[in-house]
């Protein structure tokens, strides 16, 4: 079999009154991301890892954020398209990981919600799906709750 490894990272600003979501969930907080789409960097950050781990370049250069047709779209249809592309190109999807890097609200509550609905947009089991939550100990931009920061990691192969 053919095994491929991908990593992906994703930054966003937060700013008060917007909507904030993460992993697919929609997260009760003050503040949301400043961005094109919906700003759910996990799901940023994960497209990243599958599109580098089959060398398909990034979320950038299928989805721009110069392009209307991407305004306020919901992420889960790009992870949707991502792992469309792999499929055209033979991959399937192993095991994906991502960490995602906040202050506040705290995310055990929303985590297996997330593992789910990202789950549900790859075609694959939650028990391949992995998220997980630190704090920075309050300290760069995410601890002084500027922005929240995610690294996802995915294995994909050709059968």
């Amino acid at each position: 079999m053919d095994f491929r490894i991908g990593h992906g990272y994703d930054v966003h600003v937060l700013k008060e009154g917007l909507r904030l979501v993460l992993g697919g969930v929609e997260i009760d907080h003050t503040k949301g991301f400043v961005a094109h789409s919906d700003g759910d960097v996990a799901i940023h950050a994960l497209c990243d890892a599958l599109l580098g781990a089959a060398a398909l370049g990034d979320i950038g250069l299928h989805f721009p954020d110069t392009s209307d047709d991407y305004a306020g779209i919901d992420s889960k249809i790009l992870l949707q398209r991502v792992t469309a592309l792999l499929r055209e190109k033979g991959y399937e999807i192993g095991n994906v990981d991502c960490t995602i890097r906040m202050q506040r609200p705290r995310l055990r509550p929303y985590i297996d919600r997330m593992r789910e609905a990202m789950a549900a947009a790859m075609g694959i089991g939650a028990d391949r799906v992995s998220v997980k939550a630190t704090t920075t100990e309050r300290l760069g931009f995410e601890g002084r709750e500027e922005g929240v920061s995610v690294s996802a990691v995915a294995l994909i192969y050709r059968p």
